[in-house]
């Protein structure tokens, strides 16, 4: 091997010594230990890897990722760990009493019990006797708590990512049990050859600042740089053309759509009062949505303010229908709004009783679980229609053509319930690997939600569309982070959105409308 030193730049020096201490590295181990971002480093690893001086292994890996089901038994233990806690209370009774006894003494829901309950006599902990729950044998209640001990050491093990171990039997269990999903994650290794490690044993792998401009002030020293050659022969990359993100693209046809349909476009502030996201929408202030877990609430002692006419018959409405003492103070409390029907409905305040169709398409919030279907932040496209003669129909009508705008030839329908619309509807469309979607929720404004907006001499037809999961069905894509991916490549490559007129479909009529999903 020839004793010659070989000279790298300072960050190429750093990643070898890294290397030489661990013998093998993954990329991620070797980017958080020099404080540099992954993707920095790969062009020095491939000149490294020219130089033999490195070997780099592309494998790819399944990693498992806690599912809610999951975070929730790191909580609260496994349903069959939560029913022998007390069911020692409720023993000798019927099974759906038993379950309701349970039930009462842990405060879970009867689904869980249940669950709890096979497992207990898949065990043989416990029997069912003549109708009757009893107890079974010991010895086994011990080997099913032992059991779900395993399973919630190795959840704990996923939710702090430490090395499962011997994971292949429990493993299977969790995603059997839907407490885990798994990921495949590609993973770079990079290993440091014999030449290197020989090479550095000796001294013979040192550092020198790079240039890549040769001025006549490096002169005199000029063998105390390691100069930066270039391959003149190579041709230089061919510039790729601009253009818009594909999803912008998508947002911008969505608006010419509607523009065409008639609508204009409403903006509406993202911080918003509690009365315009909840209360003008005749949604109870005890409203499970109004909590901490479906909505984020801003930290301040600041209240807004509304006209006085909307609060007196927001009060009494409220306190008619819901039978409750109605707290203006919490109405005008500020949140992070939760949906964009709060521009819908301050336009309706805004322009009262008269013919009008209205379309926002904003950002909203939510403490949802980022995955493949869900974000904490999206775009939602809220609209409304408002006159004297409008209907139900209508709303299913403006779906259809909307599709076919859009080039969607199949929708499915099917009745649904929101708090503030009555008749109601969820539509859905076929995406070519998830399947059928919800995208299309709506339905008629309640009559409460228009005498609070001082316009009960109207109807109103509103919707709120998931427009982020249209646009996966438009563009293909079936991960909702792709929507907003850094990935330049990825980027170039996703179609171009078509105007109305360039689509396949260009009239309601060519939308077949579902009884069932096929």
């Amino acid at each position: 091997m020839s004793s010659e030193p070989i000279y790298l730049p300072e960050k190429q020096y750093k990643i070898v010594r890294v290397l030489v201490e661990a013998g093998e590295a993954n990329v991620g181990e070797i980017s958080a230990s020099l404080g540099i971002r992954p993707e920095d480093l790969m062009r020095d690893l491939a000149e490294l890897e020219a130089k033999d001086l490195v070997r780099i292994k592309r494998i790819i890996e399944e990693i498992p990722i806690l599912t809610n089901e999951g975070h929730e038994v790191l909580v609260k233990g496994l349903p069959e760990e939560r029913v022998h806690s007390v069911m020692y209370r409720c023993i000798e009774k019927a099974v759906n009493e038993f379950i309701e006894c349970v039930a009462l003494e842990t405060g879970d829901e009867p689904g869980k019990i249940k669950i709890g309950l096979q497992h207990l006599l898949r065990h043989g902990c416990l029997r069912v006797r003549d109708g009757i729950v009893v107890v079974g044998d010991d010895s086994k209640c011990i080997n099913a708590v032992e059991e779900a001990g395993w399973i919630r050491g190795f959840l704990k093990r996923v939710a702090e990512n430490l090395e499962a171990g011997e994971k292949g039997g429990l493993l299977s269990i969790a995603k059997r049990r839907k407490l885990v999903r798994v990921e495949r994650r590609k993973k770079i290794l990079v290993t440091a050859t014999e030449k290197l490690q020989e090479l550095y044993s000796k001294g013979l792998i040192t550092t020198r600042e790079v240039l890549t401009v040769v001025k006549p002030s490096h002169a005199p020293r000029l063998d105390e740089y390691l100069i930066k050659e270039f391959d003149l022969s190579i041709p230089p990359p061919k510039p790729e053309g601009a253009r818009l993100n594909a999803y912008m693209e998508f947002l911008d046809l969505v608006r010419d759509i509607l523009v065409s349909m008639g609508f204009i476009e409403a903006k509406g502030p993202h911080v918003e009062l509690e009365f315009w996201n909840f209360d003008a929408l005749f949604q109870a202030q005890d409203h499970p949505a109004r909590e901490i877990h479906d909505t984020f609430f801003i930290e301040t002692d600041y209240h807004g303010k509304v006209p006085e006419e909307f609060l007196e018959r927001a009060k009494r409405v409220h306190g008619k229908g819901w039978g409750y003492e109605w707290n203006p103070l919490r109405a005008l409390r500020p949140v992070l709004r939760t949906q964009t029907t709060a521009v819908s409905v301050r336009k309706i305040a805004e322009m009262g009783e008269g013919e009008y169709r209205v379309f926002t398409l904003d950002r909203v919030f939510r403490p949802e679980t980022l995955d493949a279907k869900h974000s904490m932040e999206f775009y939602q496209l809220d609209g409304i229609i408002v006159g004297r003669n409008v209907s139900f129909k209508d709303l299913l009508a403006f779906f259809k053509e909307f599709s076919a705008a859009l080039g969607i030839n199949k929708v499915w329908f099917k009745p649904a319930y929101f708090p503030f619309t009555e008749p109601s509807v969820e539509g859905f469309i076929k995406h070519p690997d998830l399947g059928w979607i919800e995208v299309y929720p709506g339905g008629v404004f309640r009559r409460e939600v228009m005498e609070i907006l001082g316009a009960p001499g109207v109807r109103a037809i509103a919707w709120g569309i998931g427009i982020d999961r249209l646009a996966m069905a438009v563009l293909g894509l079936d991960d909702i982070r792709d929507l907003f991916s850094r990935n330049i490549d990825f980027l170039r490559k996703l179609p171009v959105p078509r105007l109305p007129y360039f689509t396949r479909y260009t009239s309601s009529r060519d939308v077949e409308v579902l009884s069932t999903p096929d």
